[in-house]
């Protein structure tokens, strides 16, 4: 995750938010006398909006986390796709 300065990111505004959207990565915009910001995309901040809220339920998030787990450990099953005329 990159840290600019407020300085830093006024100056070249368009420049940063290209970046953060192609990097799909986060800008931390540090402020002197203030909390810093962060900068993200439109479609990081609601990706991470729609994971906290599978994640906000603690069953939704225990079976989520169980089926990660299958699939690391290779405990997959393969299905083929269904079509409209099916």
């Amino acid at each position: 995750m990159t840290v600019l300065s407020f300085s830093e990111v006024r100056g070249n505004f368009k420049k940063v938010c290209d970046q953060v959207v192609d990097d799909c990565d986060a800008v931390v915009i540090h402020r002197r006398d203030a909390d810093n910001v962060v900068l993200m995309s439109e479609s990081e901040f609601n990706s991470w909006k729609e994971t906290m809220y599978l994640m906000s339920n603690p069953v939704n998030a225990a079976n989520l986390l169980e089926s990660i787990k299958q699939a690391e450990c290779g405990n997959v099953q393969t299905h083929e796709l269904l079509s409209h005329d099916d």
